[in-house]
C-alpha cells in the first residue's frame, strides 16, 4: 500500500488523475448541495468513466448510499461483472470500512482519495481494512490527491450546520 500521489505505474498522467478527482469533487459539491455529506465518487476503466456519483444516504434513506457503494454497484452492473479488477476508484474522502470492505470485495486495482478522515476512515486512519490479515485483496491506495479541496468542502459543510 501506498500512502502518497507518486504512482509509479501511472507516470506521465498526473493530469488524467487529478481530471477524474476534479470530477469527484464536482459529485461531492452536487452531494453537498442536495443535503448530503459532500463526498463524491468516481470509477474509471482504461481512462474512461464508468460512473460518478456523491453520498445519497439522505436522499435514498439508505445508510449504505455512500458515494463508494454507488459507483462500484454502477459500474459493476454496466460491466455485468462483480470483479473489477482493472479498474481505479477516485474518492474525495478516505473510505470508511463499509466501503474498504466493497473495494476489497469488487477488486479494484487503486483507490485515490482527497481528505484523510481520523474519526471515520479505515484505509489508513481507524481499522486501517487493507492491512489486515483477513483482506482478501489490497488495492494500491494513494492518498492526498485534492486534499485540500475536499477539506475545504467538508468544512464548510460541517460549518454551515453549526
Amino acid at each position: 500500500m501506498t500512502s502518497d500521489n507518486s504512482d509509479p505505474e501511472n507516470a506521465g498522467t498526473g493530469r488524467a488523475r487529478r481530471d477524474f478527482m476534479q470530477l469527484a469533487l464536482i459529485e461531492a459539491a452536487r452531494a453537498a448541495a442536495r443535503g448530503e455529506v459532500p463526498v463524491g465518487a468516481v470509477l474509471v476503466q482504461a481512462g474512461t468513466v464508468l460512473a460518478a456519483d456523491g453520498n445519497r444516504t439522505r436522499e435514498l434513506a439508505d445508510p449504505t448510499a455512500h458515494a463508494e457503494m454507488l459507483v462500484i454497484r454502477t459500474a459493476a452492473s454496466r460491466l455485468g461483472n462483480d470483479r473489477l479488477g482493472d479498474c481505479d476508484l477516485y474518492v474525495t474522502l478516505e473510505p470508511c470500512t463499509m466501503c474498504a470492505a466493497a473495494i476489497s470485495f469488487a477488486r479494484l486495482r487503486r483507490v485515490y482519495y482527497g481528505a484523510s478522515d481520523p474519526k471515520g476512515g479505515a484505509v489508513e486512519s481507524g481499522v486501517r481494512f487493507f492491512a489486515q490479515p483477513t483482506c482478501h485483496h489490497r488495492p494500491d491506495v494513494y492518498g492526498g490527491l485534492g486534499e485540500r479541496e475536499s477539506a475545504g468542502l467538508l468544512r464548510d459543510f460541517f460549518a454551515g450546520r453549526r
